[in-house]
């Protein structure tokens, strides 16, 4: 993946194993991000040109604790894409039939097929995060280093057959997702996010986190890395992330695909056939 020097800073170094050890908040007096209106228009455009070209294929997954801002991420980047070549999906706890199959089963139906940009809700990594806090089958039949070593494979054969993947995971202080919970508390329309596994959730929050940073750790790659994203400001998060987006929708798919002379001859021949000037 080729990657800017804005892009880089943002990469997961493993040497930093702990979301502790990477930023928040940017300083607005020390980073001058690029602006979140240019990156939409840019991804809108470039998203096109990869519908167009049907050659590549773009996967980002978003990650971070409840109140992180996944959704509301995703409804921004999504501002300008065209919906014909744009979905995005939400994963959560693994329910009936994707039980009785292995892990990536229930993700694999909703990969993006050439020309298309997907977004995750969360993804195939909640089966070595959430699941170690909150286990579907009995503990003892798991394998974590075996999922570890399956996650990487699968994502190195995505990449390999023409997906580029950007993981993201959105860093929050624990002050800040501690105000967002009891603003959604205090809004009506939000209360409805909250269910009686949240207090459990709240209560297993760190490890929760610790088990993400393990995971970060085993399924980050060069051809398929994790960013780790400033998460208490929605509106840095969201001109990170979109920034990072563009810029690689803009390698995948620089132009339109070349147009057919020959075809555009015989359309004008007909059109001016039928008076049509």
């Amino acid at each position: 993946m080729k990657l800017s020097a804005f892009a880089s800073s943002f990469v997961f170094d493993p040497r930093k194993p702990r979301f502790r050890d990477y930023r928040t908040l940017l300083d607005d007096e020390d980073e001058e991000l690029p602006g979140l209106e240019a990156s939409l228009e840019q991804i809108g455009e470039y998203q096109r040109r990869l519908w167009a070209n049907r050659a590549r294929a773009v996967l980002l997954v978003a990650h971070g604790p409840d109140t992180s801002g996944k959704d509301s991420l995703i409804r921004t980047l999504a501002t300008y894409a065209d919906p014909a070549g744009f979905h995005a999906w939400s994963f959560s706890r693994p329910q009936g039939a994707e039980t009785r199959h292995d892990f990536l089963w229930r993700v694999t139906p909703f990969l993006p097929g050439f020309g298309e940009m997907v977004v995750f809700n969360r993804s195939h990594h909640e089966a070595v995060i959430a699941e170690r806090v909150w286990p579907v089958h009995e503990p003892e039949s798991y394998n974590w280093k075996n999922r570890y070593q399956s996650i990487r494979n699968f994502e190195s054969h995505l990449v390999e057959e023409g997906t580029t993947l950007i993981k993201v995971w959105l860093n929050l202080s624990e002050d800040e997702h501690s105000q967002r919970l009891l603003k959604r508390l205090d809004k009506p329309r939000k209360r409805w996010k909250f269910d009686k596994s949240d207090i459990d959730g709240w209560n297993k929050r760190h490890q929760y986190q610790e088990f993400a940073e393990e995971a970060m750790a085993a399924t980050h790659t060069e051809e398929a890395p994790w960013f780790i994203v400033p998460g208490d400001r929605k509106s840095q998060a969201r001109a990170i992330v979109a920034a990072i987006l563009a810029e690689q929708l803009q390698h995948l798919a620089p132009e339109y695909p070349k147009e057919d002379e020959g075809v555009l001859k015989e359309y004008r021949r007909l059109l001016a056939k039928n008076g049509v000037k």
